[in-house]
């Protein structure tokens, strides 16, 4: 996924809705959307009119937690 899709950005009024949209995935935090929650975190607090931010996650599932394996990072553990 290309990093702007990984959070889609939506305005309603005073509020900003962040939806991480990685749902096949559970919606992970991984570089790709870490980078970019960074990102719209630097817009919503340039922009006067947000009060608030919701942050959701498309699908099933919030979000799995994190996972950085994009960057060689492995578990040390063994569930099996």
């Amino acid at each position: 996924a290309d990093q702007k899709s990984t959070i889609l950005v939506e305005k309603r009024g005073r509020i900003a809705i962040w939806t991480m949209n990685q749902p096949r995935k559970l919606n992970p935090l991984n570089v790709a959307s870490l980078s970019r929650m960074s990102e719209v975190f630097a817009q919503a607090a340039a922009d006067r009119e947000v009060e608030a931010v919701v942050l959701t996650g498309a699908g099933r599932y919030f979000s799995a937690g994190a996972d950085f394996t994009d960057v060689g990072v492995q578990p040390s553990f063994n569930l099996s």
